[in-house]
């Protein structure tokens, strides 16, 4: 009787759970740079002179970065034979480039300044070296994340479980990353621990953003090199492919040959199952919900919420700036109650009856919220066209307490589904890849990089659409907001009624 030949890959021992938490906590000092961008970043681009419907435009090089950038550099790991493992090379020249962002960012206004940049108005050159320095971050960002998840996919071995464990210990670094952050980015004074920050170019909140960006880095670089450091990754080869032929083991091939890039992704993306299909489709429309919210969270605190302007006079820019950072505690906030229920997933799960319907569940909290920020935003806008109120001395006061509550509400129990859609996908992206068998051509971290693209493609479709879409229904940033909250809506059904259960775990049947 003939055996069929069948492409397996020996299945390794899931490694221990130190390991894992180890190369887990990287993401704490990935996200403190997210953080600082997300909190920052957008309100600074219009201090440099950008106009708001044109601040969306900046975020492009995410979501092209990552678009071009985690399927590359996920091929080539998954195909790495450097003698110090297959991941980690890419995680430590991620670490690389992200100081070299940092000091670009920083320093972006000094330069613009040396170069000729006027005191007032648009502040060219500063741009052009903010923008040189925000696209080294992304592609930097996207060289580390990439190779960590599918490092703890590798580390996580076939257990299943332990998959979903490595990856809710990734969002649990993710949300400590966030607190630090927002922390970082809502104090004041922080310029103060580097006073060489503040210079005739670079006023205090350009200070405090230089000096966030320095601590940023080093968190990084230090999570970076202990894990490094203590994780012991196998080199990995292509002779370890075999074949199960006649019930003996022999070489898949005598020369084993490297199939181009795009010819690699093209065939992963042919041969995906149904479950992987459907994965992506839930995790676009959740993209399309969560990155308005995003890119202009703290902006709407400025604006909306606290009724100040970048652009105006220096009161209403001091009363932008309170609202900015009130936004940046929302998002501290956020991240605490992320990190809680990053490790609580599993028991969620199981008491909700599955990972789909959980995922499901939250995406309709995430609808609820977003439509939430309309009804803060016109009690705020009823409360200031109250003159009397607004002004005491001729100084704008913030809004009342019970308006600040609110939107901070809407920030805290955000985190919970933040938690889900920094953990479940991946780890459904990771269980599907494992137990596909020989209909996947896709390694970890091409796999994951495919996956990248459903998170991509819509922060691309916001950034080009969000900015037009806003000014098109009288600016602001409600209609983003309001678009996602309908996105968000059809995620929750799309998850509940088609997305299937992981298969069960196997412990045959590996993946290299």
């Amino acid at each position: 009787m003939e055996v069929e030949s069948v492409r397996v890959t020996t299945a390794e021992a899931a490694s221990p759970l130190r390991e894992i938490i180890s190369v887990a906590s990287i993401a704490a000092g990935i996200q403190f740079g997210w953080a600082l961008q997300l909190s920052l970043l957008t309100p600074y681009v219009q201090l440099l002179g950008i106009p708001h419907h044109w601040s969306s435009l900046i975020w492009l090089c995410g979501p092209v970065s990552g678009m071009i950038v985690q399927p590359i550099v996920g091929y080539h790991s998954d195909n790495c034979t450097y003698r110090f493992g297959r991941r980690k090379p890419f995680i430590a020249a991620g670490a690389v480039l992200v100081a070299i962002a940092a000091f670009f960012i920083g320093y972006a206004a000094d330069f613009g300044h040396l170069m000729g940049d006027p005191k007032e108005g648009i502040k060219t050159r500063a741009i052009t070296f903010f923008l040189l320095g925000f696209w080294i971050l992304d592609v930097a960002n996207n060289t580390v994340q990439g190779p960590c998840r599918a490092l703890l996919a590798d580390l996580s071995g076939s257990d299943h479980k332990k998959t979903r464990t490595a990856n809710a210990f990734f969002s649990f670094f993710i949300a400590v990353g966030n607190v630090l952050g927002y922390a970082a980015g809502s104090y004041t004074n922080l310029f103060h621990m580097f006073p060489f920050t503040e210079t005739k170019s670079c006023d205090v909140y350009c200070a405090n953003l230089k000096t966030c960006f320095f601590i940023s880095l080093c968190l990084l670089l230090v999570v970076t090199i202990i894990a490094l450091s203590y994780v012991k990754e196998k080199p990995w080869s292509p002779e370890q492919g075999k074949t199960v032929d006649g019930g003996e083991i022999t070489d898949a091939d005598d020369k084993p040959t490297k199939t181009p890039f795009f010819l690699e992704i093209f065939t992963a993306l042919k041969n995906l199952e149904r479950p992987m299909w459907i994965l992506l489709m839930v995790t676009a429309l959740n993209w399309l919900a969560w990155f308005p919210f995003f890119l202009f969270d703290t902006d709407w605190m400025g604006k909306e919420v606290y009724g100040g302007t970048s652009g105006g006079t220096a009161e209403q820019l001091r009363v932008y700036d309170n609202g900015v950072r009130a936004g940046a505690l929302g998002l501290m906030l956020n991240a605490v109650v992320l990190g809680i229920t990053s490790l609580a997933i599993e028991t969620l799960a199981r008491w909700i009856g599955g990972v789909q319907k959980l995922w499901g569940l939250v995406n309709f909290v995430l609808a609820i919220c977003l439509a939430m920020t309309v009804l803060v935003t016109k009690l705020a806008e009823a409360h200031r066209r109250n003159d009397v109120i607004m002004t005491v001395d001729g100084l704008l006061l913030p809004p009342p307490s019970g308006i600040k509550a609110g939107a901070l509400a809407i920030f805290t129990i955000l985190g919970i589904p933040l938690a889900i859609t920094f953990s479940v996908p991946f780890a459904l992206a990771s269980i599907f890849c494992k137990t596909s068998g020989s209909n996947s051509s896709a390694g970890q971290g091409l796999s994951l990089g495919v996956l990248n693209l459903a998170i991509v493609a819509p922060q691309m479709v916001v950034s080009l659409l969000a900015g037009p879409f806003d000014a098109l229904f009288g600016g602001g940033n409600l209609p983003a907001f309001v678009f996602g909250a309908v996105a968000a809506s059809v995620s929750a059904t799309v998850a509940i009624t088609m997305l299937p259960s992981p298969p069960p775990a196997a412990v045959a049947g590996g993946f290299h």
